[in-house]
């Protein structure tokens, strides 16, 4: 069990400290943007399996009741394979500090729960009363459309039950028929990908850990990947040149151009939009998706191998 938890916590290490470095520096996620989201998750999964397995491990040595229920099914070869009884002396600190991490990841993800429904609850309430629901007769394919009389434009999809797509009049008296087409997909692009449980995810890790890389980063990766990936979906349909100057009407009045460090990522969408980035083959993107997704398989492969040698 000794050679597990050493394993486990090497493997955990490498995932959380150099792998989201290396990532960030990287030029190819934003060629690709959804591959590069789906690499980020599997980096975090397997941190979190490593951390639960381990979890699992260290309690099953240090807890006989804890022992009896997880090795209750298995013959007795298997659980003379991991010598639970010979765990080392850290094992118990390293059970503490786990079962500690393990509870305050659920308590960030429950507050983070609870306050995106309030938040939602209360922004929805305010829309409600604002506009009137639009009559009978519109194209059903633009979904549950939402028009909010207001100079201001701009464009954002409310996640709930029912999802709201929300458009100001500002935005339909900027936007040509092409570009409010360009902003509605790139919304939709959002909502189909789920993109808002991916934030609310990130978010709740790094503010649980901030101290660690890897969720800092994913929260800071997620936040951009997610806009260059609906960006993408907009692009495919309605052009690149159209989803560019959608973008630059819809944010000219906050800078869109500007250097501040806020409205920087808006201009590197502009500029990425105006000068695509060549993609990467599918055979590179098969490869990349299919390696991230066996990273995650390490810690249990790490746990079930010495079972599996005794059955073996």
């Amino acid at each position: 069990m000794t050679v597990c938890l050493l394993l486990l916590s090497a493997v955990a290490l490498t995932a959380a400290l150099p792998a989201p470095r290396a990532l960030v520096r990287a030029a190819w996620p934003d060629r690709e943007p959804v591959v590069a989201l789906w690499v980020w998750q599997c980096l975090v999964a397997t941190v979190l399996l490593c951390c639960l397995t381990a979890l699992v491990l260290g309690a099953a040595a240090v807890f006989h009741t804890v022992r009896d229920h997880v090795f209750a099914p298995a013959p007795p070869a298997v659980t003379a394979a991991y010598d639970l009884s010979a765990a080392p002396p850290w094992a118990a600190v390293l059970t503490v500090l786990l079962a500690s991490g393990a509870a305050w990841t659920t308590a960030m993800l429950a507050r983070e729960l609870t306050e995106v429904r309030r938040r939602r609850g209360v922004t929805r309430a305010h829309l409600d009363e604002r506009a009137p629901e639009l009559p009978a007769g519109l194209p059903s394919g633009r979904g549950p459309l939402l028009v909010l009389e207001d100079e201001y434009p701009d464009a954002w999809w409310l996640p709930g039950h029912p999802p709201r797509l929300v458009v100001t009049t500002g935005a339909l008296h900027r936007l040509t028929d092409h570009q409010l087409d360009a902003v509605l997909t790139h919304e939709r692009g959002h909502a189909r990908a789920h993109h808002d449980w991916l934030l609310h995810l990130s978010s709740a890790l790094a503010s649980g850990f901030p101290r660690v890389p890897l969720f800092a980063h994913f929260r800071d990766q997620t936040h951009r990947l997610v806009e260059l990936a609906a960006d993408d979906t907009a692009s495919r349909r309605c052009g690149h040149l159209t989803t560019a100057l959608a973008l630059i009407e819809l944010n000219q009045h906050r800078g869109v151009l500007s250097c501040a460090s806020s409205r920087r990522l808006l201009g590197e969408r502009v500029d990425r939009l105006l000068e695509p980035p060549p993609r990467l083959l599918r055979r590179q993107r098969a490869l990349a998706t299919a390696a991230a997704a066996l990273v995650p398989l390490l810690p249990l492969l790490i746990t079930f191998a010495p079972g599996l040698t005794a059955l073996a």
